[in-house]
């Protein structure tokens, strides 16, 4: 009877095993969770699936990927996963699957879709140091560009050290615009944005209030507004849609709360500078943290919280000279989220997804693209090819303000008679865009006023006069794609020419900006007279009256107005707060 026993006893072993076999080698459904029981420790993976160490982390790649070295060692430590494809019948949110990954920093595990490429990451300080370290270099080089057609990208939220005060919240799942071509035209950035506002949804909170229902129904109000057909402070053709746009600036105005940190020192945090190109960040501050009609002090009402930092404050203070580094600045702004996230539990309740930062410098997208990625940011460097994103990003206007005492002086411009130049330059050589305008247009063509820097005139009384006495006012790129030559040409009634390919204009959620500008692509400066000569008389009075109509979107006032350059910042930030909302 025992060795009858022990012949079934192996005869059932030996059946179990051949299941198994044939399961996972002829790729049966569930063959790698069969696997799996037998080999806990190890991620079960398909039979072409290369598998490369470094450093401790085991990253697995398809045997067809694309994708580089590099950009996997940065996803490693951004939290960065990349997923293929979905079936199109495949719901996009979350799977509520068994499977999981440890996460980079914390070594707790995260529900994922089963289809993910996984990353297995070990959970010690030094492996993870050692990994920055690595991959500093391919950092630099590879700038983090939106993800192939054929990929989608998990954010994490969890790019922190396990030192971090910042609790462990779910990942979230974001569907980046496509890779842009070489330009994306105003067109094709209208189209993102639909894209995006159809698609993109910030991770879902930890735990859900009464705000979170509150932003649906705005959405659902704002989407279903009724038709405004003549409101006199409205002007139809300059925005996108009019009759969403007011019933969403009503519902900011009627329900936005926002809560202001109080944590931080100056002069980086709660110190505005209201003078110079970046002034927009400080008179925001300024503004946002005396408003009364906006600002709770209850932060479990609020739908939005400001970090009140200054990025011009930041460089100022922090960047040390010629070192060409940026390290310490971000890491500041790393600190000071930890910080609030210590404190308080509501940037853990959406991974910081609900809270907004508004920034004018240069450097502030770069400063901004790790820990404080997830938030809403608004930018004056607003470019498509780094890593601005549509539907959670906003594009900053950038304001010149020159009298903190009375921003609107010198407002207006010539009438259309006395509009004697047809186009208005002046700037210094910044940037690859403004030398080849010169190179073109500089002493070239007496209607064509292009000149380098100006010779200092008491209140740049010469550059404005240039301004105001202009048909066209060339807005050419300088380092960045942003310029406060915009807003200046709005400001004395002279019809912007933009020449700075892939620049998101401020305020492009709601704003028709080839209705009231002329966008002119970089390639095309050669033929820049050609252009502007061929538009008709009738056109062109169509675009001034236009420019007029939206210039009071475009103002500082020391006590805000209805529809005036403070309410648009926030609306820009609310608007993008309510379409990303989970419902």
């Amino acid at each position: 009877m025992f060795h009858l026993e022990t012949k079934r006893l192996l005869w059932l072993i030996g059946i179990t095993f051949s299941v198994i076999l044939a399961f996972q080698y002829l790729e049966l459904p569930y063959g790698n969770v069969l696997l799996s029981l037998f080999s806990s420790d190890k991620v079960p993976t398909s039979e072409n699936t290369n598998k490369t160490i470094v450093n401790n982390v085991t990253i697995f790649d398809q045997e067809n990927s694309t994708h580089e070295l590099a950009i996997e060692k940065a996803n490693a430590i951004t939290g960065f996963v990349l997923e293929p494809e979905l079936p199109q019948n495949k719901s996009q949110a979350f799977d509520e699957s068994n499977k999981s990954f440890i996460d980079p920093g914390f070594g707790s595990t995260t529900n994922v879709s089963p289809n993910i490429t996984t990353a297995v990451l070990s959970n010690d300080d030094n492996m993870l140091q050692s990994l920055k370290d690595n991959v500093t270099n391919a950092i630099k080089k590879e700038s983090f560009r939106p993800s192939p057609p054929e990929a989608k990208v998990l954010v994490s939220s969890n790019v922190q050290s396990k030192s971090s005060s910042i609790s462990n919240v779910p990942n979230q799942k974001q569907e980046f615009h496509k890779p842009v071509s070489e330009v994306t035209t105003v067109s094709e950035m209208n189209k993102l944005l639909i894209q995006s506002h159809a698609s993109y949804r910030i991770m879902k909170p930890r735990w859900f209030s009464n705000v979170d229902q509150e932003l649906v129904q705005a959405r659902s109000e704002i989407e279903n507004a009724p038709i405004v057909k003549n409101d006199p402070k409205l002007y139809g053709p300059i925005y996108h849609n009019v009759s969403m746009f007011k019933r969403s600036y009503e519902l900011m105005e009627e329900r936005l709360k926002v809560y202001v940190y109080k944590e931080g020192a100056r002069p980086i945090l709660h110190s505005p500078f209201l003078t110079g190109i970046y002034a927009s960040e400080g008179w925001f501050m300024k503004l946002m943290e005396a408003n009364k009609r906006f600002v709770t002090k209850n932060p479990k009402k609020a739908h939005l919280f400001y970090l009140p930092f200054s990025s011009r404050m930041l460089e100022e203070a922090l960047y040390v000279k010629d070192s060409h580094s940026h390290k310490n600045l971000i890491q500041y702004l790393h600190d000071y989220v930890d910080l609030i996230a210590a404190r308080h539990s509501f940037w853990n309740r959406t991974g910081g997804a609900d809270h907004f930062l508004v920034g004018c410098h240069d450097w502030a997208p770069s400063e901004t693209n790790l820990r404080l990625a997830t938030c809403i940011r608004s930018l004056c460097n607003a470019d498509v090819k780094e890593g601005f994103f549509f539907g959670k990003d906003a594009s900053l206007p950038e304001t010149y303000v020159r009298n903190a005492q009375n921003p609107t002086r010198d407002l207006g411009g010539n009438t259309f008679s006395k509009k004697t130049t047809l186009a208005f330059f002046a700037g210094s050589m910044h940037g690859y865009v403004r030398p080849i305008l010169l190179k073109h247009w500089e002493n070239k063509d007496p209607d064509m006023k292009i000149f380098g820097k100006l010779p200092k005139s008491k209140g740049n009384s010469n550059y404005i006069q240039y301004m105001k006495s202009s048909k066209y006012c060339i807005c050419a790129r300088g380092y960045e794609v942003n310029s406060p030559r915009v807003v200046e040409a709005i400001f004395y009634e002279c019809v912007p020419v933009i020449i700075s390919d892939n620049f998101v204009p401020p305020f492009f959620e709601v704003l028709d900006w080839e209705s009231f500008t002329v966008v002119v692509l970089e390639k095309d400066i050669p033929n820049l007279k050609n252009i502007l000569v061929s538009i008709p008389e009738k056109r062109y009075l169509r675009l001034l009256m236009r420019v007029k109509k939206v210039q009071k979107h475009f103002l500082w006032h020391k006590n805000p107005v209805k529809y005036d350059i403070f309410h648009m910042i926030l609306h820009s930030i609310w608007y993008n707060r309510v379409f990303s909302a989970i419902s």
